[in-house]
């Protein structure tokens, strides 16, 4: 369903959709309504029509990914989702309360008001960490306070499931994050630390105690990158009355060293529950930022040590094996991607702990304007993604051992190449086309990323393809 068809009074999948009453870049809100739910409820839809931007696209699988396994007080609660190949939604439950974005405007807060928020955040993400989902965008907006007193995180677009296939890092290059709020890790690409969420919650606090934004309002990588070695304004530099045990837990979330932070969530909330038994070091009493060679050192540190300061804690990350699948859907590929696809099925059957990555590439032109819609006014970027699960449907993988992904590309092999390097894949298998002079002379796609390609990579070919062409690319080998 297009967008345009998107409006008051119409029915979907059973939901009655009434008011709009959210509408920004990556996605609309609608108040829905069905006869079997009697709360309040809400219909998200992404905003994906006229926009190029694969990243809506991508998040919102995340969520749709993420939100269904959440439970508890301190999430919205799920009902329903809508598949990209009709419409893509979610109906969640409308949180009764008010926004943190609405307390910005009454900064400074006394330190008790920022110490019970700060407890109540603390116990949302004590509650989120324990289910193995990072937020990792928290910010005003993202918060809620229900009306009973506990605060709620919305918005899991860019949330990292510790246990499921991370979309965002396996498809994009650039930190995703919001500017003022994301952690130095996220911006060295790490999504897999739980401490990325409590570098943001200090960012907030540090704002309720201040009015005023520790790291500004970055608009370019090189000044993100500043948050990598330079420290903010002690906070009782800008308020001199914030007690020096609220310094001290703002300024230990903010340390650069993810190690210099809190540990867990539940350390937090207990400072804010018992101020009085907070450990005061220098931190609590320091009028001025870290002296301009302690940035330098920090700055211009061995390339080792900085890297090691952003590695995820132990246990975070998701180890399990990779095997990227690259399906072309071209007009006269049909054979050769049921050849691909019982290829998979034969290797499911001897390696059933592997996980499986669906991936096309939509080639971009260089010298005119990619169109972002077809024919028929569907974007095209979900349309591939459509294709990819039709694909995949047959394999019946648990949604944990599947992903896709759409690649936008001026070059199909370099695509495949850079995304295998990019996220450790250890094997690729590809449809190797029949024959033909040019293709010999030029080098295909199979060819070039069998060549290229820093990991194993087996080539596929139509059994007719096999015996009537030449093989240019090899039935079968590895690199």
């Amino acid at each position: 369903m297009s967008r345009s068809h998107f409006n008051t009074g119409v029915t979907i999948d059973g939901f009655l959709v009434g008011e709009k009453i959210h509408s920004g870049g990556m996605a609309s809100v609608w108040r829905v309504t069905r006869p079997d739910i009697d709360q309040p409820v809400v219909m998200k839809v992404p905003t994906i029509q006229e926009s190029d931007d694969a990243t809506i696209i991508v998040g919102f699988e995340m969520e749709m990914m993420i939100l269904p396994r959440l439970s508890g007080i301190h999430v919205p609660r799920f009902y329903a989702v809508g598949d990209f190949a009709r419409q893509p939604y979610l109906v969640m439950e409308e949180i009764r309360g008010h926004s943190m974005f609405t307390l910005l405007d009454k900064a400074p807060l006394p330190a008790a008001r920022i110490a019970s928020l700060g407890r109540k955040i603390a116990a949302a993400l004590v509650d989120l960490h324990r289910q193995n989902v990072l937020h990792l965008d928290i910010k005003p907006s993202n918060v809620m306070i229900r009306d009973s007193g506990e605060a709620a995180f919305i918005d899991f677009g860019l949330s990292r499931h510790l246990l499921l296939p991370d979309l965002l890092e396996e498809e994009f290059r650039v930190p995703m994050g919001t500017g003022p709020y994301i952690a130095p890790e996220q911006i060295m690409k790490n999504r897999s630390d739980k401490r990325s969420d409590i570098f943001s919650i200090g960012v907030l606090l540090y704002y309720l105690a201040t009015n005023v934004r520790p790291f500004g309002l970055p608009n370019a990588r090189s000044q993100l990158r500043k948050r990598l070695w330079r420290d903010p304004v002690p906070p009782r530099k800008l308020v001199p009355d914030i007690p020096p045990w609220l310094q001290e837990v703002i300024l230990r979330c903010l340390e650069v060293d993810p190690d210099a932070r809190y540990e867990t969530a539940a350390q937090l909330a207990f400072d804010f529950l018992n101020p009085g038994q907070i450990v005061l070091t220098d931190r609590a009493n320091k009028l001025e930022r870290d002296p301009f060679m302690t940035a330098m050192r920090r700055r211009f540190g061995s390339k080792s040590k900085s890297d090691a300061r952003f590695q995820p804690a132990p246990g975070l990350v998701n180890l399990a094996p990779i095997i990227m699948v690259a399906v072309d859907f071209s007009d006269s590929e049909e054979a050769l991607n049921e050849e691909l696809r019982a290829y998979v099925k034969r290797l499911l059957a001897i390696s059933p702990g592997v996980r499986i990555a669906c991936v096309n590439v939509l080639k971009l032109n260089l010298l005119t304007i990619n169109p972002v819609v077809d024919q028929e006014g569907r974007n095209i970027h979900v349309q591939r993604l459509v294709e990819l699960k039709e694909w995949a449907r047959p394999l019946a993988l648990a949604q944990e051992r599947l992903t896709f992904h759409v690649l936008e590309h001026m070059d199909a092999a370099v695509a495949l190449i850079d995304y295998a390097k990019m996220n450790h894949v250890d094997q690729v298998i590809i449809g190797a086309r029949a024959g033909s002079t040019m293709r010999r002379f030029l080098g295909g796609v199979a060819s070039k990323v069998v060549a290229e390609a820093s990991c194993t990579v087996t080539a596929v070919r139509t059994p007719q393809g096999a015996l009537h062409d030449l093989p240019e690319e090899p039935a079968i080998t590895g690199s």
